[in-house]
């Protein structure tokens, strides 16, 4: 959905549901109607999310605001990471929902302020961003991995990528996943994850490890080693079970394994 789509299908959303439920009538004027573009609703909702002793609202809404006018390109990964929100989690029901209440959505948005930071020698202030997205939100993400976009963080409560992760475009993460290391090593030491790739809940993904394009990791598995594209990995260890049925499982959401084509290697 391109930002210009989204922008009033907020506001549309929010006078509706203002009026249906005239309790909320004056957040979301003041949060979504009110406001000019989906780049000020972004700004004001993660400042409030955010806000604490250390920053307050005005002070995050502020940089936040500036971070968007340098990046606009953040704007767009925004807009792809809620239509892949809306796309993909059966629990979603309207736009304005991962906006003002999934933590995921907003843990992402707020990870892409902060690699903004990280890319323009401002390390400390990127890290003191991801110290409040993990304190508020359950989500520590390090400043400096490079994520995507169309991105869906479902539930996303005790995620965890390193620093040297890569992730690439339209994956899906569940709650609990680890994008880490193996020990205190240095230079490249987390996994890459391609284009396509589905992470199970839990599903732990640990060293300088290569996931490729349209893989599926299913929940609770161990991955020490290289996943070849379009292949279903599970257990722990790890261990091929199949092939995605769907080219892009990431997209379909498919949790288990039956309709999985059987690993060619075990005939």
């Amino acid at each position: 959905m391109p930002v210009r789509d989204i922008f009033p299908a907020l506001v549309k959303e929010a006078l509706e549901l203002a009026n249906k439920e005239p309790l909320l009538k004056s957040v979301l004027e003041e949060q979504i109607v009110f406001r000019e573009s989906f780049a000020e609703i972004l700004a004001v909702t993660l400042s409030r999310k955010l806000a604490s002793s250390i920053l307050n609202e005005f002070q995050l809404e502020t940089l936040f605001l500036t971070i968007y006018r340098e990046n606009p390109s953040i704007i767009e990964d925004s807009a792809e990471d809620l239509w892949a929100t809306l796309d993909r989690d059966a629990a979603c029901h309207s736009a304005l929902e991962p906006l003002l209440f999934f933590k995921g959505y907003q843990a992402i948005q707020a990870y892409r302020i902060a690699h903004a930071l990280w890319k323009t020698d401002r390390q400390f202030l990127a890290e003191m961003l991801q110290s409040l997205i993990s304190q508020k939100l359950a989500v520590d993400i390090h400043p400096a991995a490079k994520i995507g976009h169309g991105i869906l963080l479902d539930h996303a409560t005790d995620l965890v990528i390193g620093e040297t992760a890569r992730v690439g475009n339209n994956v899906s993460i569940l709650h609990g996943v680890t994008l880490g290391g193996t020990g205190n090593e240095t230079g490249e030491r987390h996994p890459k994850v391609g284009d396509g790739v589905m992470l199970g809940a839990h599903a732990q993904l640990l060293g300088n490890i290569h996931i490729g394009k349209g893989a599926k990791i299913g929940a609770g598995a161990v991955v020490l080693d290289d996943v070849p594209p379009h292949t279903t990995v599970a257990g722990v260890p790890a261990v091929k079970v199949g092939h995605p049925e769907n080219a892009m499982p990431s997209l379909e959401m498919q949790q288990d394994f039956t309709l999985d084509a059987k690993d060619d290697s075990k005939k």
